[in-house]
């Protein structure tokens, strides 16, 4: 079967199980065809994909602002021709958008697939994504603390009903500031599916060799041994989460987790306070910073899922634990943590290639109390 019969039989269902009724039985408005966009529209949408229409360009494609006939905006995702493994992302990202529907990520409103060209075509969001506004110094400002945060628990929800509450469990691999796209209220959406993995059934975690991500946020267990579970997006999140309340790239001149890790152990986090933000409720924004070292500790079985994140942030009488040593990753590339440490499992009976038991150095960090650190008040 090719890929345009096997996208059409994906659209079709989805249609049928929206409608509540069988594919059979829908009307013309429902056909699966309705996901289809033609090339020539597209092309029109975007005044043939000119450069003044361009919104910025993903890992297997550029992606374009377009207006549709009816006057519906849209963002459209094409494929570049020359990937090389860009058919497959395509194939996912369409199969995973179908199943999924969330008020936390990005909706798809269909496809195109003409001779070489296969394109997405998405919900446009006028906010564009998060790095666009977070990291540019003039724009930063306007993005007030309280969107901050409201952005951070969205994401949370984005990512709990990918991990726990989505039709089968769904790993991102790679959740990053570009990946956050806001609406015109800042509510934000989790974006680009075309690395995401699938688990069905019961497995919480697989070994591959094959290892996708952006540098800075990839987990260590996961960059070093390929031991992939719903733990490496939670890292992930982790490093996200300490780029909104600095407004600093995880990889900058100088790295953010170390930075954060240093300062809290002298309770000096909210220096890292993003300063062009003109207030902050500190209280929240040491809570989330220490959130953000708990999400990347080194050790995989400590960091809290997503569930035990998003009790942290919407209860006020929760107290965090303290954050063991992070998995840091140098500048360079290298992982300073020690493999067997990165690869401590939740399931203590899993057992992976090269896994020892964890250095008493490193045990030594990963304390699990429930008492609380001490939260410098000053900026």
């Amino acid at each position: 079967m090719n890929l345009l019969s096997r996208l059409r039989d994906c659209l079709r269902c989805r249609r049928a199980a929206g409608a509540g009724g069988d594919a059979d039985d829908l009307d013309g408005r429902h056909e699966s065809w309705d996901l289809f966009f033609g090339l020539q529209t597209l092309q029109a949408a975007t005044n043939f994909f000119s450069e003044a229409n361009k919104l910025g360009h993903g890992g297997f494609g550029p992606v374009y602002k377009g207006l549709l006939p009816n006057d519906h905006e849209v963002a459209i995702k094409k494929l570049s021709l020359t990937s090389s493994q860009g058919v497959r992302e395509f194939t996912n990202e369409v199969k995973l958008l179908l199943k999924l529907q969330h008020k936390n990520l990005v909706m798809l409103l269909g496809c195109c697939v003409e001779g070489p060209e296969k394109m997405l075509v998405y919900e446009y969001l006028p906010n564009k994504s998060l790095d666009f506004i977070l990291f540019d110094k003039e724009k930063s400002g306007s993005l007030q603390w309280s969107q901050r945060f409201q952005i951070i628990i969205g994401v949370v929800r984005g990512l709990l009903y990918l991990h726990e509450e989505a039709p089968i469990r769904i790993i991102h691999r790679d959740i990053k500031a570009s990946n956050i796209l806001l609406d015109d209220k800042f509510n934000p959406k989790i974006a680009d599916f075309g690395l995401a993995r699938l688990f069905p059934g019961d497995d919480t975690h697989l070994n591959t060799f094959r290892i996708s991500g952006t540098h800075g946020y990839i987990a260590p267990e996961y960059a070093m041994h390929g031991y992939l579970s719903v733990k490496a997006d939670v890292f992930s999140f982790g490093i996200l989460v300490l780029e909104i309340v600095s407004g600093r790239k995880a990889t900058g001149k100088t790295d953010l987790l170390t930075d954060t890790w240093t300062l809290f152990q002298t309770g000096k986090q909210l220096e890292l306070v993003d300063e062009s933000l003109d207030s902050c409720t500190p209280n929240q924004a040491a809570m989330c910073l220490q959130l953000g070292l708990l999400c990347c500790q080194a050790i995989v079985a400590d960091r809290p899922d997503m569930n035990a994140v998003h009790n942290m942030l919407s209860s006020d009488s929760f107290t965090l634990p303290q954050p063991g040593r992070p998995g840091l990753q140098g500048r360079g590339g290298r992982w300073t943590t020690t493999a067997s440490s990165a690869l401590t499992s939740t399931n203590a009976s899993s057992t992976i290639s090269n896994h020892t038991k964890p250095s008493s150095s490193t045990e030594e960090f990963s304390r699990n109390s429930i008492s609380c650190s001490s939260i410098n008040e000053g900026r």
